[in-house]
């Protein structure tokens, strides 16, 4: 690299330190829950999700590995109507479709994913597949909807009348934006450590709701939404995926934490790189969740708002995550 690049790039670097500064107010909601007992199984997910964490969570005491438990347990919000961000009943783009992302990984590094998928429910079910039986990890739209069909997938209409009830509200003004823990917040993220202290994850999600027609968020993206290392620990995020794309997000929290941080201060880092590139206080929400193969947890938002739920002793227990805002 040339000098005059470095020594640019360099300056930049202490300037959004600075902006980001600048912006920051006193953390929120400061309490963390405490780290897995002993070598229990132990299971974390974004935003208020008890029946999916418990599902999760007695899977891996019958002992059902990570995988198996994150997958079955995410598919309980999957086939949840009143979830208007997953699965059936989720929110249409602006031509009203639904289409489905979502993704896996798993304790050897293995990951698969599918994206813009239309009539299948339960899309991360979806993406196991995809890594397992193909030899990809990724697949889209009508390719990804055939390939379920092959494998057993029953075709579904995603589209509630709720959810269609709510599209035809929102032509009147046909107006997006993004809206910080309301209906867009996109995302059901899970990250499992079973009893063998093997880690997976799964992020699925319908999107923002009336995104443009093809959007695809950081939810499928490995490394974005997602990101398993099972000598490390494991991250993933919620909220505007556009954002989480630009820093990489869920992979720039394990590789802070490989480098010595704790998942706490790692999803800290992660929402400060967020707002370096911002000039002011950001309309838009994000928020990250962590745990490290000791069992520590860390959970961190832009705004207030954002919570996660954890399993323990048979519990889901739900709790308002720190935040800069």
């Amino acid at each position: 690299m040339k000098r005059r690049n470095f020594f640019g790039q360099m300056g930049m670097a202490i300037s959004g330190f600075l902006v980001v500064n600048s912006l920051q107010a006193h953390p929120q909601n400061r309490n963390i829950a405490p780290k897995r007992l002993n070598d229990n199984p132990f299971s974390i997910g974004t935003w208020n999700c008890p029946d999916a964490i418990l599902t999760s969570g007695q899977l891996m005491e019958k002992g059902f590995p990570a995988l198996e438990a994150v997958v079955k347990g995410v598919a309980v919000e999957e086939a949840n109507e009143e979830n208007t961000t997953v699965g059936i009943g989720a929110s249409p783009d602006r031509s009203g479709c639904v289409t489905l992302d979502a993704c896996v990984m798993n304790s050897k590094g293995d990951c698969g994913a599918v994206m813009a998928v239309e009539n299948i429910v339960h899309v991360s079910r979806l993406a196991q597949h995809v890594m397992e039986d193909t030899p990809h990890v990724y697949l889209v739209g009508r390719g990804a909807e055939e390939f379920a069909y092959s494998k057993g997938f029953p075709k579904t209409p995603l589209l509630s009348p709720a959810a269609e009830k709510r599209w035809k509200v929102w032509l009147k003004k046909s107006e997006f934006r993004p809206e910080i823990n309301i209906e867009n917040h996109d995302t059901i993220g899970m990250l499992c450590l079973d009893a063998q202290g093997n880690l997976s994850g799964s992020c699925t999600t319908s999107g923002l709701a009336y995104k443009m027609k093809g959007r695809v968020g950081d939810s499928p993206i490995i490394g974005s939404g997602l990101f398993v290392d099972n000598q490390v620990g494991a991250a993933t995020a919620t909220g505007l995926g556009e954002a989480v794309i630009k820093t990489v997000g869920s992979f720039l929290i394990v590789e802070l934490m490989r480098n010595g941080s704790s998942p706490q201060n790692a999803c800290e880092e992660a929402i400060q790189r967020i707002l370096s590139t911002q000039e002011k206080k950001p309309d838009f929400q994000v928020g990250f969740i962590a745990i490290n193969i000791a069992g520590e947890i860390g959970a961190y938002s832009i705004h207030q708002g954002f919570s996660y739920t954890y399993y323990q002793e048979g519990k889901a227990i739900n709790v308002p995550s720190a935040s800069v805002y």
